[in-house]
């Protein structure tokens, strides 16, 4: 199969996942890490998170300093890596609406299967962020025009994101969509919904399939509620994904072990903690070490594997 006939294949397996009567799960991605797992664990598609890529890979909060060249390029080596069809963010297309044309072929050589393009000013931040601002209606339908134009698989994503909802409230994050999905967006997503009525609401109201994100440690202010994908499917969403679920869970782990390695400094003894760790051996195996042996048992002579090893 070439490249091509590859990219095509997610793309249409990623709209097929959507439109699908049981509700697409998408656990959000960052890393080679994050990405082989959640393939690994049995997920059919995953969305890279443009706040957990800033976040690992700057190390700055989500607020517009990534840019382009950095998010494809961190989104093509996660691609690499995987099999699954994944959803990309855009952020809100590094310009106006013909930034947003070369950002969608941009993503879509990068091995992506969908890419989300927000109405948010630039620099943008997390929706969940205080402080945010959008554009026009009408400059947020151009540039899904542009994006649904752009493409060169009929079958890679356009997901158009408003965050009007916390900035004009429902009924104009409603109207937005309804804008956007006639402008040529596939899937749907308002941002901070506030409650469980609100998601009802717009997935009944859309007519493109929706999406919403599901924040798991979120305490600070009024966001989405927790509610498990079942009663999401039961509302009429049809995709959630859950954005910083490995993000903030692996920072925990790394918290622990280092307090486990605190500890052995503090007390002079190993601390060795097993539950805190993978083994080298389970590590190996996620990292598709497997695979590279079987490709030197295949390709390499004797003597060039042992110079490999």
């Amino acid at each position: 199969m070439s490249e091509r006939e590859y990219a095509l294949s997610l793309g249409k397996r990623y709209m097929e996942l959507i439109r699908a009567p049981e509700i697409l799960i998408m656990p959000g991605v960052y890393d080679g890490f994050s990405m082989r797992l959640v393939e690994q664990l049995g997920f059919n598609a995953a969305s890279i998170g443009g706040s957990g890529l800033s976040e690992s890979t700057l190390g700055w909060a989500d607020v517009g300093i990534m840019g382009y060249a950095e998010n494809v390029r961190a989104s093509a080596a996660i691609a690499a890596c995987s099999t699954l069809p994944l959803q990309a963010d855009g952020d809100t297309g590094y310009g106006n609406a013909v930034n947003v044309y070369f950002t969608v072929q941009g993503f879509e050589r990068a091995g992506v299967a969908g890419l989300m393009i927000e109405d948010q000013v630039w620099p943008k931040r997390c929706g969940h962020i205080p402080g945010k601002q959008v554009i026009s209606a009408e400059e947020g339908v151009e540039k899904i025009r542009a994006a649904a134009e752009a493409r060169r698989d009929p079958n890679f994503v356009i997901k158009a994101r408003t965050d009007a909802a916390g900035t004009h409230g429902i009924k104009e994050a409603i109207r937005r969509l309804h804008l956007y999905a006639e402008a040529g967006a596939d899937l749907l997503f308002a941002d901070a919904l506030l409650s469980a009525d609100d998601i009802r609401l717009v997935a009944k109201e859309v007519t493109k399939p929706l999406a919403v994100n599901m924040g798991f440690g979120i305490r600070s202010r009024p966001t989405t509620p927790l509610i498990p994908a079942r009663a999401l499917q039961d509302m009429g969403v049809a995709v959630v994904v859950y954005p910083r679920l490995l993000t903030a869970s692996a920072i925990q782990g790394m918290k622990n072990a280092l307090a486990a390695l605190d500890e052995s400094i503090t007390t002079g003894k190993v601390v060795d903690r097993p539950d805190l760790l993978i083994s080298f051996g389970e590590l190996n195996d996620l990292m598709g070490l497997p695979k590279i042996k079987d490709l030197e048992t295949r390709f390499v002579s004797g003597g060039g594997r042992q110079a490999a090893e």
